[in-house]
């Protein structure tokens, strides 16, 4: 039977985002071609991460939500409330522990929820080989297998690369970087080449102030700053990423392990130089144990640009030192004993990637090509603006970021008792930011969308390249597609004027605030979710349930007027907002609509925030941005 050749959305990779970009997209009734280059769907979900690398623990869409509750559930429905395979499920208090689950679970999990959508084809084992353009869009894409000559070609109404790697996005013949920055490119503080070691105490004002405010968001607390040690070449940019490992698993249960033998290319001097295997890991049910080490640094350099044979042998360099490692630390008298005593009893899961020889799937791919798009996303769009209280705002807000800004070793080099020259984790100087529609949008084609390899820079880059926040891009994505399909637009010609009210009517965040729950059902929900991109809150708490009082009201009908004549700026209401205006007094749903100078039936009840940026919000949604 020949199969389908022509889709709405033709999406490459089946990480998060692609399968959040898939469901969304299908669910709104677009025919989705998913093409993976792996035997299973999920990327590093099902290949090892087996945590949710998050600080916020609510609703931020509604694949995502719908994905990790099915993951709660599991644990629950098999293992009971009391058990410690539910417990170990479930977020912790505090630090990296938020949610923890096997890969096989995931994959289970993910494999279900995508064969529920019928609009949903999916291929596996194919890789892109050739882009088909015409002018500033794609028309078809040739796919061939990984394993073998087989090829097929599909064309589609739209494309999105879903891939860590950005292999059809390169192919495309789209401008991309890969490498970092210097610190003049962007004015990134933090850029190029750096040194830095973890401190307790902030080490000037200005971060001690960080530290403060950072404190007050309804985020998980991470208590470390960085101190930097200058060189004389810091700031300075190269063409390197940061380091790349195997996130594997792990079981000290005799009847679900396999021990580990002597590697072939065993080199325990090598070995005994890397950093110690368990210097990074998470318990998970079952008696099992997630590891995310060794880092070969400097190897990743090779696979970015690689042909899939290069990227092999980088694979399996990675993959034969984790072996020699976890049979070092168990076998070696040389081995410190406390490391021999961390790692008894442990064996490769024998329930995990079975069919790899209890390899994962794909290595963790932290950093790899990187689009260059309509606006490149920096340190600048996750950094405090204090005349504001927040972020920079962006009118076209597709989804939020907020974890810290956490790049990996680019080099093995060290200065004293710094971390590897890179390495950074800037847990109190990094603020919950907003990700533009632009971002993932190439400069010079119409049909093709980046959820994951987006435009930013290096460090930017280290505070979106984490899967809860590519599900909610992905999410975004997946509607922005359907919406351009439905109206018969390329997506980079699809008004944000529409998109935007539906990303918020979906439950999916495009601003991030203390005090919403986007999947709770209040009215006010969309509305505030919208206006947050449109400068209309300052500061990280939007307070709907309080009064408007005349200044606020004042200020708001200002901006709504502004937007209405297609000169509104975001930053600027935002910050004449923060300064705000001293007259308390609440105001009527009369008094609001007379100074709106709309036409709507109007009580004399006193409106809160929440109900007048409903009010906002409607008339709006009729105004093109």
């Amino acid at each position: 039977m020949r199969k389908k050749q022509d889709f709405g959305l033709v999406i490459y990779g089946s990480c998060s985002a692609g399968i959040a970009c898939g469901i969304r997209a299908a669910r709104e009734g677009l025919n989705v071609l998913l093409v993976v280059h792996t035997p299973h769907l999920g990327g590093m979900l099902t290949s090892g991460l087996c945590v949710w690398d998050t600080q916020y623990e609510g609703s931020r869409a509604p694949v995502y939500d719908e994905l990790r509750q099915n993951l709660f559930n599991y644990y629950f429905t098999t293992y009971g409330e009391d058990s410690s395979q539910y417990r170990l499920a479930l977020p912790g208090k505090q630090g990296h522990n938020n949610g923890n689950f096997e890969p096989k679970v995931a994959r289970e999990i993910i494999e279900r929820m995508v064969a529920r959508e019928q609009n949903i084809e999916v291929r596996r084992r194919y890789f892109p080989v050739k882009v088909i353009r015409d002018s500033g869009s794609i028309q078809a894409v040739r796919f061939q297998k990984m394993d073998g000559d087989e090829q097929f070609t599909v064309r589609g109404k739209v494309f999105a690369d879903c891939s860590y790697e950005g292999d059809l996005m390169a192919l495309s013949g789209t401008a991309y970087r890969y490498g970092r920055e210097s610190r003049d490119e962007f004015n990134e503080p933090h850029a190029g080449r750096i040194f830095a070691r973890p401190v307790r105490e902030a080490p000037g004002e200005r971060q001690k102030f960080l530290a403060g405010e950072r404190a007050k968001l309804n985020l998980r607390a991470f208590d470390t700053f960085m101190e930097i040690v200058k060189t004389g070449d810091s700031g300075r940019g190269d063409n390197r990423v940061q380091a790349y490992n195997w996130r594997t698993v792990l079981s000290r249960n005799l009847a679900n392990r396999v021990m580990a033998t002597r590697p072939d290319n065993y080199q325990p001097d090598k070995l005994k130089k890397l950093e110690f295997l368990l210097a990074d890991r998470n318990e998970l049910p079952n008696d099992k144990l997630r590891v995310n080490r060794p880092q070969l640094i400097g190897l990743q350099n090779l696979y970015v640009e690689g042909t899939w044979e290069d990227r092999r042998k980088v694979m399996d360099e990675h993959w034969e030192a984790l072996e020699g490692m976890l049979f070092y630390y168990q076998n070696d008298p040389e081995a410190p004993v406390s490391h021999r005593e961390m790692l008894k009893g442990y064996g490769w899961a024998k329930d995990e990637f079975a069919d790899n020889n209890y390899r994962p799937y794909e290595i963790y791919v932290r950093e790899a090509r990187r689009l260059e798009g309509r606006y490149v996303f920096t340190q600048h769009d996750v950094s405090l603006v204090d005349e504001i209280g927040r972020t920079p705002i962006h009118g076209d807000s597709i989804a939020i970021s907020e974890w810290y800004i956490d790049p990996h070793a680019c080099t093995d080099e060290k200065i004293g008792d710094s971390l590897h020259e890179g390495k950074l984790m800037l847990h109190q100087e990094t603020f919950p930011g907003q990700v533009p529609y632009r971002a993932i949008l190439p400069g010079d084609l119409d049909n093709l969308l980046i959820p994951v390899c987006l435009s930013t820079s290096h460090i930017g880059w280290n505070a979106v390249r984490l899967e809860p926040t590519w599900m909610n891009i992905g999410e975004s994505a997946g509607l922005a597609a359907s919406l351009a399909v439905q109206r018969n637009t390329p997506p980079a010609d699809l008004d944000t004027g529409l998109l935007l009210p539906a990303l918020a009517g979906k439950g999916i965040m495009i601003s991030f605030f203390n005090d919403i729950d986007v999947a709770g059902g209040e009215l006010w929900v969309p509305a505030v979710q919208y206006l947050g991109t449109k400068g209309f809150f300052a500061g990280y708490d939007c307070g709907a349930g309080e009064p408007l009082t005349r200044g606020t009201a004042g200020l708001w009908t200002t901006g709504f007027r502004e937007f209405k004549k297609g000169r509104l700026n975001p930053m600027e209401l935002a910050e004449r907002i923060r300064k705000g205006e001293p007259r308390p007094a609440a105001v009527s749903e009369r008094e609001f609509i007379s100074e709106l100078g709309i036409n709507r039936p109007a009580s004399g009840r006193m409106l809160t925030r929440g109900e007048a940026a409903v009010i906002l919000f409607e008339e709006m949604k009729l105004t093109k941005s």
